[in-house]
């Protein structure tokens, strides 16, 4: 079933090719190494901080830029030089601020501003602890976030581990923001995701494949395991859900991949590319 037409494969990170070792295995890594073998170039595309996601972009041996949160952030780590940088507009980032901090939802919230890829906290909360130490990174405690927003954010995050709360809140800042003021979105089902509304992977793998690598959709390949993969699944010749994504992502690809314990995304690179 292999289609020689396919020439860029993007990778999401987590719950694709890294599960709940926080590391990539080696039957993925095997898989990836041999697509590049046979002249597949392979990207990451991640929700992830950029400079998280850099040691995964080194495992796969990846030669072209990092798209990181959500794709508002695309970086080449060998020259370092950043190629796109969007903020979520101040005026949204003190709306959404205000909407966290409503009595009923402040206690519940973990918030997380990133800006030139820090993360910035109100204060230290166990949904925050778990995320510090899957992601390596050092947040910086402001108590008030409202201090930091001279300067813009990249992305602005809500945890928590009620998934209802988080589902209705992304349901009705969704009917509060159209596409064209924010892009929002669940990278996990505790994660509320905002961005500008010009970042999402789907954009992001557009620019890399068709601006920086003179490609069509056809000619790509994708992988991920959440709502946030939904524009890159949609834009690629070939997208692909992993077996452990919601059924809401899983309905748009073509192919379902067995889930990420499983090694699913190898299985997929094997069956579509090898």
């Amino acid at each position: 079933m292999q289609h020689t037409d396919i020439q860029l494969l993007v990778l999401d990170i987590d719950g694709t090719i890294a599960g709940k070792s926080n590391h990539i295995r080696e039957p993925v890594l095997e898989a990836i190494a041999d697509a590049q073998k046979r002249g597949v170039q392979v990207a990451i595309a991640t929700g992830r901080m950029y400079r998280s996601a850099l040691r995964f972009h080194q495992a796969v041996g990846s030669t072209l830029p990092l798209m990181a949160y959500q794709g508002a952030w695309i970086q080449d780590p060998t020259s370092q030089k950043v190629l796109r940088r969007w903020s979520v507009p101040r005026a949204q980032v003190l709306e959404l601020l205000d909407y966290f901090e409503q009595p009923n939802l402040r206690k519940l919230l973990s918030i997380h501003f990133y800006i030139n890829d820090d993360l910035y906290i109100r204060t230290m909360t166990p949904e925050t602890a778990a995320y510090v130490q899957r992601s390596g990174i050092v947040p910086i405690e402001v108590g008030d976030l409202r201090s930091t927003i001279d300067v813009e954010p990249t992305k602005v995050l809500a945890l928590s581990d009620d998934t209802e709360l988080i589902d209705s809140m992304l349901g009705a800042l969704q009917k509060q923001y159209t596409p064209a003021e924010l892009y929002l979105t669940k990278s996990v089902a505790t994660f509320f995701e905002a961005t500008n509304p010009a970042a999402n992977k789907g954009a992001a793998v557009k620019y890399l494949a068709e601006e920086l690598l003179n490609l069509k959709p056809e000619n790509v390949m994708t992988i991920g395991d959440n709502f946030n993969d939904l524009e890159m699944i949609q834009y690629a010749g070939i997208g692909i859900a992993m077996g452990n994504a919601p059924e809401g992502v899983q309905q748009f690809a073509q192919w379902v991949a067995p889930n990420v314990e499983e090694d699913g995304a190898a299985i997929a690179i094997e069956k579509f590319l090898l």
